[in-house]
C-alpha cells in the first residue's frame, strides 16, 4: 500500500505541531474573558425557564456533544439537528451543520440564545441583563474583563466571553497526538497503526479528504455523503435538507459540513440527525457508498444519489479493516480534555471545589 503525495502532506498537517487559532482582533483572549465564559456556558439562568445552559447541549464528557440524536432546547422543543461538538472549535471557519452565514463564535453565540424556531436557550435580554447587574459573581467580573466601556454588562460581551472560553476546548493530547507529536510508540496499538495507513489511503476510503488537517476536518465545506436518497426533486426530507435551506440551489441539497473527527468514539449517536447509532454503523455507510432504506419513509438507496460528493465512492472492507479504522478512531479520544477542571461547572461546589 501506498501513500499520495496528498495523503503524505495530510498526514504532515496532522503529526505537525498545533497550530494558533484564529483569535478576532475585537476579542483578545484574556484569564479573566475565559473565566467569564466559563460562568456563563454553565448557568442554566440564561434560559427562558432556568433549566438549560449551553452545557446542557455541550457535555464535557461526552466532548461537548450531548448523546442524543437531536438536541432539545429549554422548552422541550427538538432541534432538527444534532449538537456539535465544540472540541477544538476555534480552528472552525463553518459553525453549523448547514448554515454557512456564520463567521465568527461571536455570531455563533448569539443563536441558541435568541432562536424561537425552536427555542434553544430563549434568552429574555432585559431579564438577563439585569441578572448580569446584580449578580455577585457576574456584577465584578464584566468590568475587570471589559474595563473600557461604560457599560459593559451588553449582549455583545456576554457573546464575546462565550466565544473567547470556547476557543480554549482544544484537544490535542489523544493517545494519536502522543504517538506522533511526542513520538510514543506504544500510545496506540498495532490495530491503530494499520487503521491509519487505512485512513490516509488514496484508492481506499479516502477519509483524509473531507476530514483532513489538525482537527480531522473540512472546516469550510459541505457534502453530500449519500446519507438519504428519497425519491422526487428533494433526496433528502425536511426539515434537514442542508445547505440547500440556505442557498435554495438544488445542487446543494443534502450537502452538510465534514465534522471534526477528534474524540469521535465519545459523540454518538453520527451524522447531522444522529440517525447512525455506531461507528460501525457509519463505516458501513461509507463502505457502501451511501446508506441503503430498505423501508419506510425515507426508503432509498443512496449510493445513487445524483449530487452525492465524488470522494463517496464506496470501498471493500475486511473485517480486520473494519475493526482496524475502528480502533484508529478511537484512538482519537482525548481522556483529558474530557476530565480536564478547566472545562468544568465552575457553579459546583463539590469537595473538588470545582
Amino acid at each position: 500500500m501506498r501513500f499520495s503525495v496528498v495523503a503524505v502532506a495530510a498526514i504532515a498537517a496532522v503529526a505537525g505541531n498545533i497550530p494558533k487559532p484564529r483569535i478576532p482582533a475585537d476579542n483578545p483572549m484574556t484569564a479573566a474573558k475565559v473565566q467569564l465564559g466559563r460562568f456563563l456556558f454553565y448557568d442554566k439562568r440564561m434560559s427562558v425557564n432556568g433549566t438549560t445552559s449551553c452545557a446542557t447541549c455541550h457535555r464535557q464528557e461526552l466532548a461537548f456533544t450531548d448523546g442524543r440524536a437531536v438536541a432539545v432546547g429549554a422548552t422541550g422543543q427538538a432541534h432538527p439537528r444534532s449538537a456539535m461538538s465544540l472540541v477544538n472549535v476555534a480552528y472552525d471557519e463553518a459553525f453549523n451543520w448547514s448554515d454557512p452565514s456564520v463567521h465568527s463564535l461571536e455570531e455563533q453565540a448569539l443563536k441558541p440564545m435568541f432562536s424561537t424556531s425552536p427555542v434553544e436557550l430563549g434568552v429574555g435580554k432585559p431579564g438577563f441583563l439585569k441578572l448580569i447587574r446584580s449578580d455577585e459573581t457576574y456584577r465584578p467580573l464584566f468590568p475587570r474583563v471589559f474595563p473600557k466601556e461604560a457599560d459593559p454588562y451588553t449582549i455583545a460581551n456576554v457573546a464575546k466571553a462565550l466565544a473567547t472560553f470556547e476557543r480554549t476546548i482544544v484537544s490535542a493530547e489523544s493517545p494519536y497526538d502522543r504517538f506522533h507529536l511526542h513520538n510514543d510508540e506504544n500510545a496506540i496499538s498495532e490495530s491503530a497503526k494499520r487503521g491509519e495507513i487505512l485512513f490516509f489511503l488514496d484508492g481506499g476510503p479516502n477519509c483524509f479528504r473531507c476530514h483532513r488537517g489538525f482537527n480531522f476536518s473540512d472546516t469550510a465545506e459541505f457534502h453530500n455523503t449519500g446519507l438519504y436518497n428519497l425519491a422526487g426533486q428533494f433526496s433528502y426530507p425536511i426539515p434537514n435538507r442542508g445547505l440547500f435551506e440556505h442557498t435554495k440551489r438544488i445542487a446543494d441539497v443534502g450537502k452538510f459540513k465534514a465534522p471534526t473527527l477528534r474524540n469521535i468514539a465519545m459523540t454518538a449517536p453520527y451524522m447531522h440527525d444522529g440517525s447512525i447509532a455506531t461507528l460501525d454503523d457509519v463505516l458501513s455507510h461509507y463502505a457502501e457508498g451511501g446508506r441503503t432504506i430498505a423501508t419506510g419513509p425515507f426508503a432509498g438507496i443512496g449510493h445513487a444519489n445524483p449530487a452525492k460528493d465524488k470522494l463517496v465512492g464506496g470501498f471493500n472492507m475486511t473485517p480486520r479493516n473494519r475493526a482496524d479504522l475502528i480502533e484508529f478512531l478511537k484512538s482519537l479520544t482525548d481522556e483529558n480534555l474530557l476530565h480536564d477542571p478547566r472545562f468544568a461547572d465552575p457553579w459546583r461546589t463539590d469537595a473538588s471545589g470545582q
